[in-house]
């Protein structure tokens, strides 16, 4: 009955529409009563070959509405008739989705048939929760990888960004997280990814087992800015129904560069001025209001945490999104082109990463030994290249030579294989080990 409802509720009482006056680039300005729209609205344009284009209202100017499309503009001509609808868009989720594979407007794609429509309608461009409303990040979280698990701990609602250039093992590591985290929901946004990817990272990185309990939303980098950007948006209102079931969600997506690239097509399409590397202010406003919809929920839903990650152009970490991102997210996992071209994945650089929530969320007794870990391999990454140019002469320091000694044990602890998994004890344990064996050696 409630899904009924909402169907009627969603039906316009009166057809109001306007004329395409204009087509420049991939802007449509349409004539129209102006007073009856707003920005976010959504527009059907009838097209000559008898089909519906969907656009959405970005803007306005000299009282006519711009509109970007959510596909071809090929069939629009001057003219056309443009319906406007009295709803935005939203998605209406259900247990059902779980498993299946959808595009940006929650359509299925994977060939198993129509989707359950649930009851209650979750509009994608949702508010934040209140931050006062919110309760506290949980308990640590079991990400089955354990160089995250031990040195970069993930509390139950926090928010991590995945900071890496290209080709450096950023789907090997979110595939493994999807598998592997201890959660009862993932939703997993590619956004802006290659097409030939897709079926790979499903089929082969995710697997049947992963996939049973996430749902998959997919934008490939052909496809309308708008799309692209909505895919992302999608993605966090799936999380946020399945928080509001009460259930743990991981909200994963790939990547946040291409959100922020598709915003910066359409802020530069309705003439925003560029800044920082092209990019207009809305990217810069998008964000952080993307970014605040994950985290803890209230005292009676679940939790949304949220692994974004980041592609950094040309491995540079301080270009703008990235730096951006970073100031905003609860901490951030840095993965490098160096580790990973000497073959130990996943490439993390532990020293360059951190947890916001550390070191609160790591037990007292093992404080001393992942501070132990960490000053070893400080020690041997500043003195790596004496070391391997043969400059360093054995017995001139105790620590640098401990650090030495300890360094293949660590490169071993921190390599991981995709179908492995350790839990956060395990990992603790094999460190505290390799940790004990050092001091009894050195």
């Amino acid at each position: 009955m409630k899904a009924l409802i909402s169907a009627i509720e969603a039906i316009d009482d009166i057809e109001v529409f306007g004329r395409v006056k204009s087509v420049q680039g991939l802007l449509i300005e349409i004539v129209g009563p102006v007073r009856e729209l707003r920005v976010g609205g959504r527009v059907q344009i009838e097209t000559v070959n008898n089909e519906s284009l969907a656009a959405e209202i970005i803007g306005f100017k000299d009282g006519h509405a711009l509109c970007l499309p959510f596909g071809q503009l090929s069939g629009v001509r001057l003219g056309c008739k443009a319906v406007f609808q009295r709803h935005d868009g939203a998605a209406f989720p259900s247990e059902g989705w779980l498993g299946r594979v959808i595009n940006a407007n929650g359509e299925p794609i994977d060939g198993k048939g129509p989707l359950p429509r649930g009851a209650i309608p979750y509009p994608l461009r949702q508010n934040p929760l209140l931050a006062h409303d919110r309760v506290r990040v949980g308990e640590p979280l079991d990400l089955g990888v354990r160089c995250l698990n031990t040195f970069t701990t993930v509390c139950e609602g926090q928010r991590l960004g995945i900071f890496a250039g290209s080709g450096v093992g950023k789907s090997v590591l979110m595939s493994m997280l999807a598998r592997n985290t201890n959660v009862d929901v993932a939703v997993i946004g590619l956004i802006g990814e290659r097409g030939r990817e897709v079926h790979e990272f499903i089929q082969e990185y995710l697997g049947e087992e992963g996939l049973k309990h996430a749902v998959v939303v997919v934008a490939t980098s052909d496809e309308a800015a708008l799309m692209r950007r909505q895919a992302a948006y999608m993605s966090l209102a799936l999380s946020e129904y399945f928080r509001d079931q009460g259930k743990r969600v991981l909200c994963m997506m790939d990547s946040l560069t291409r959100f922020a690239m598709a915003q910066r097509e359409i802020g530069l399409a309705i003439g925003e001025p560029p800044t920082a590397k092209g990019y207009p202010p809305t990217v810069f406003t998008e964000l952080p209001r993307l970014l605040e919809r994950a985290g803890p929920g209230t005292p009676t839903t679940g939790s949304v945490t949220g692994l974004f990650t980041v592609l950094v152009e040309g491995d540079d970490h301080n270009e703008p999104i990235a730096d951006t991102v970073r100031g905003i997210l609860d901490g951030h996992i840095v993965m490098e082109r160096g580790i990973a071209e000497r073959g130990r994945y996943p490439a993390v650089n532990v020293l360059r990463s951190i947890s916001r929530t550390m070191p609160g969320c790591v037990p007292v007794n093992f404080r001393p030994v992942l501070q132990k870990a960490r000053e070893l391999m400080s020690i041997y990454s500043d003195m790596e290249e004496l070391i391997r140019l043969g400059a360093y002469r054995k017995g001139s320091d105790p620590k640098v030579d401990r650090a030495i000694a300890i360094n293949p044990a660590l490169e071993g602890f921190l390599s991981q294989q995709r179908e492995e998994t350790t839990t956060v004890a395990e990992g603790y344990a094999m460190l505290e080990a390799i940790i004990a064996e050092a001091e009894a050696t050195g």
